[in-house]
């Protein structure tokens, strides 16, 4: 079979990234420039100077990626990029270029869901890997348990009712002082502390077995932290990010754990920006061996936002004859599994 070279495109938020990835799980180039250290002096992404950013970027990002891999446009064999969900003003420019590209060199154009590459970005880091499986998608914006019953092919089961894991994430570690980005920082100051030094609730939603709440546990830290403010009790950081992290990841890793005894699932992928977190890791290690069931997740530059993990959803989106017009249009909610 010829092989199928794709040039991806993904910017739903504040990485610029672009990737050729050949017959979806080989990587011969993923460049991306981050916005992370702009971002960090406003406490968090700000849109519009993020698509500013983007308008600079996209096009060295694309040169660099075809340079790294050594080929030309006229390659490939399809132009790929995220069309939702993300930020608006961020999509429409990682959108607007693939469209000229795909127009000027006349090839199919491929959108695809930011959540489907992320669950994708497994099939990179472990080519065996095949559906059916159970991800656990866990971002600053998504927290869910899906089932991906074939390639593209998925059911979610389970979904934060408030906000997602990684925005708790950011939340917490603006009122303990930690700064943006969150979740990096408080993985690293909980190995410090002691996770159950705090007792911090789990939430559990009646007739939703498998859904997530992390708004509780939230205002549960910013009600610790008030109160020792009150009682001129001072805060040990450490213990906090301990005790909070623990709360997320223990409900995390036991919603999904159940989810798949519950679905007949043997295999576990872990996707998303926090699925870099250690203690998440660990304790889905602890529990998938307790419960026999195998574990996988992405290395950690496939965890965050890039463009090679789009490159390998657009290539069982290519397989199945999926094309999209130069119509495509950026959908900034946009559902997983909905086209």
């Amino acid at each position: 079979m010829k092989p199928v070279y794709i040039l991806a495109i993904e910017s739903s938020c504040d990485e610029t990234a672009a990737a050729v990835v050949r017959n979806g799980r080989e990587v011969l180039s993923n460049v991306i420039s981050s916005q992370i250290a702009l971002h960090t002096l406003y406490g968090g992404v700000v849109p519009e100077i993020a698509s500013r950013k983007h308008i600079e970027k996209i096009n060295p990002v694309i040169l660099e990626a075809l340079s790294e891999a050594k080929m030309s446009l006229d390659e490939m064999d399809a132009i790929a990029v995220t069309y939702g969900p993300g930020l608006v003003g961020s999509l429409l420019v990682g959108l607007s270029a693939a469209k000229a590209i795909a127009y000027a060199v006349n090839k199919p154009l491929i959108g695809v869901h930011h959540i489907e590459g992320h669950v994708s970005a497994n099939y990179i880091s472990h080519p065996e890997l095949e559906p059916p499986f159970l991800s656990l998608i866990v971002s600053g914006g998504h927290s869910h348990i899906v089932l991906v019953k074939d390639y593209g092919v998925y059911e979610i089961v389970g979904r934060t009712h408030d906000d997602a894991a990684g925005e708790a994430f950011d939340k917490v570690a603006r009122a303990i002082g930690l700064g943006y980005p969150g979740g990096p920082k408080i993985d690293k100051l909980a190995r410090e502390g002691n996770p159950h030094a705090i007792a911090f609730p789990r939430a559990h939603i009646e007739d939703c077995p498998y859904d997530y709440s992390f708004s509780g546990v939230k205002s549960a830290v910013l009600n610790y932290l008030n109160q020792c403010e009150m009682k001129d009790e001072e805060v040990n950081r450490a213990d906090v990010a301990a005790s909070f992290q623990e709360a997320v990841v223990d409900a995390l890793c036991g919603k999904a754990v159940a989810a798949a005894n519950a679905f007949g699932y043997d295999k576990i992928a872990l996707a998303g920006g926090v699925a870099c977190n250690s203690a998440l890791r660990q304790k889905m290690e602890e529990m998938c061996a307790e419960a026999k069931i195998k574990l996988y997740y992405p290395s950690p530059v496939l965890c965050t936002d890039n463009a090679a993990m789009i490159g390998a959803a657009a290539y069982y989106e290519y397989l199945k004859g999926i094309r999209d017009g130069l119509d495509l249009n950026a959908v900034p909610s946009l559902k997983i599994g909905e086209r």
